[in-house]
């Protein structure tokens, strides 16, 4: 009896020596991400962060928690972290015309025609998501039928990519366009002198320019609706390419409020005003938001042939497309951040301008160094020119779906031989032993499971072609998923917070239905998130 008596009061001692947690998740496949992609089985959370990884046993017996997860043997994987998105236009969009997989331009004007008369009080009609290589003939289309329908409301379509819009003739005159004006990184395409409507790179600003700005309540709709969607998809950190810091202030001040949870590193756009401010400040940094790149763009789209290229287009002899600034713009801006903590992220899609803007990083940042400069979406690189991504500690920051998107066409474009510098991820890899990755939302689908697919298999959700896209660029799963989470972090600066389920990081991770480093391939696309949770909290 006296040891029966000593054993409960051993194990009541025992147990109130127990460290108190808020949670425990445990009976898991938790996939660390860590430097060794260890797996364990449990981990215990309190106060949003991880205090212990381990095995089931030791979780259990070293802590008690609040709330039990008995995960019954899912997949855990850290948050997912998107290293190249438009979170605020991506929110925007969702309150737009959606033109995304319209198989012409008759389909096109249809969804437009629905949604006005869905909503007649809008002072302006805009959509997103046409692609005209997409369409019978890949050619731009012309907006007759958009005057005709709406010759006193003005209408803006952009394409796919964000690189060319097409307008009605209402919308090109509250901006002021007219055939034979030229514009500095841009075009206003015309057809036997007369507007078109169709506007590639800067030839839209002077339309979006005429556009008011939206309300308080309907900007706070645009994010919640983007956060709903990108919980959902265990996406808990966003990279948002290109705001305002007017942009920025509002979300600030809706994290602080409450009214957004959305982890965001932001990239500031390249102009007077986000410079003038932010320079003078210095980068800004607070439990869900971080600010420090400036998001720079050399060229357009390859799609829209505004990607600029050190030889002619195959498909339009002659044109090489266009770069969106002098180069002197470049080079300064270059001087003058790296002297700041800021990074200079630059879009750059063709050859040439990979090209220009990889020789004015190595100028200025002269070998190899922690300033993790970037280079957005590193589409096509020429073969000389992979060297100075590494020699400069450059980050190319892709986007695999656009390989998935893009192949069908990209030959036609560029040749078979300049396109095995296109879309190259394992070579660009190899660079700097890391690479973040992206999905470009909304001109890409938000689906991190796409961009999981076409890194590791490269073929789109058709499961085309069948014996994958230029199979010598595959990632491995675990380099897909280091791409996903880990890297995505350090990409920003963020790699000691999120990225990896270590001790001491933010509780930010998912519960999948199934494993991806064990899906078969043809199951990928029907992975499902069971639940997300941001900071030790469940936000789906």
């Amino acid at each position: 009896m006296r040891k029966i008596l000593a054993l409960a009061v051993l194990f009541a001692l025992t147990s109130c020596t127990n460290d108190k947690v808020d949670l425990i998740v445990h009976h898991a496949v938790i996939y660390t991400v860590d430097s060794s992609f260890t797996i364990a089985e449990a981990m215990a959370i309190k106060d949003g962060k991880i205090v212990a990884v381990g095995k089931n046993d030791e979780i259990q017996k070293k802590y008690t928690a609040t709330e039990n997860i008995d995960a019954g043997g899912a997949a855990v994987y850290p948050g997912l972290i998107d290293a190249h998105a438009h979170f605020v236009g991506y929110g925007s969009s969702l309150f737009q015309v959606d033109l995304f997989g319209t198989t012409s331009f008759e389909e096109a004007v249809a969804r437009v025609k629905e949604f006005a008369d869905k909503h007649p009080d809008l002072p302006w009609i805009q959509g997103r998501g046409w692609d005209q290589n997409k369409w019978p003939g890949k050619t731009y289309p012309t907006n007759e039928a958009l005057n005709k329908l709406f010759p006193d409301k003005p209408v803006v379509l952009k394409r796919v990519d964000g690189h060319a819009s097409i307008a009605n003739q209402k919308a090109m005159d509250l901006a002021g366009i007219k055939a034979g004006q030229t514009i500095v990184g841009g075009s206003i395409e015309v057809k036997d002198g007369k507007l078109t409507g169709v506007l590639i790179d800067n030839g839209d600003d002077k339309v979006y320019n005429q556009i008011p700005d939206p309300t308080k309540e309907v900007y706070i709709q645009w994010l919640q609706a983007a956060q709903k969607n990108c919980f959902e998809q265990g996406l808990t950190t966003i990279t948002d390419c290109g705001v305002s810091y007017q942009d920025v202030d509002a979300i600030n001040a809706l994290q602080k409020a409450g009214k957004l949870d959305m982890r965001l590193f932001v990239m500031l756009s390249d102009n007077d005003e986000n410079l003038n401010k932010y320079l003078k400040s210095g980068p800004l940094k607070t439990d869900k938001l971080s600010v420090r790149g400036f998001k720079v763009y050399a060229d357009g789209a390859l799609g829209s042939r505004g990607a600029c290229l050190l030889q002619p287009y195959n498909d339009k002899p002659g044109w090489q497309g266009f770069l969106l600034r002098n180069k002197s713009h470049y080079d300064s801006l270059a001087k003058v951040l790296a002297n700041t903590d800021f990074q200079m992220c630059t879009h750059a899609i063709g050859d040439s301008a990979n090209r220009e803007i990889l020789n004015v990083y190595n100028k200025y940042l002269k070998g190899k160094n922690d300033k993790r400069w970037r280079i957005e979406h590193a589409q096509i690189v020429n073969q000389n020119d992979f060297n100075l991504f590494g020699s400069a500690s450059i980050i190319p920051s892709v986007q695999p779906t656009h390989a998935t998107s893009d192949m069908y066409w990209a030959e036609e474009r560029l040749g078979k031989e300049r396109l095995k510098g296109g879309y190259a991820f394992k070579q660009l890899l190899q660079q700097n032993g890391w690479i973040p990755l992206g999905t470009d939302f909304p001109v890409e689908d938000i689906s991190p499971f796409k961009t999981f697919l076409a890194a590791v298999v490269r073929k789109d959700a058709k499961g085309f072609p069948a014996g994958g896209f230029q199979m010598e660029n595959v990632l491995t799963r675990e380099e897909t998923i280091r791409g996903m989470t880990i890297w995505a972090a350090k990409a920003g600066f963020l790699e000691n917070e999120v990225g990896s389920l270590e001790a001491g990081k933010k509780a930010d991770f998912i519960l999948l239905d199934k494993d991806l480093m064990k899906v078969a391939e043809t199951d990928i696309l029907n992975t499902k998130v069971k639940s997300t949770y941001l900071g030790g909290k469940k936000v789906y």
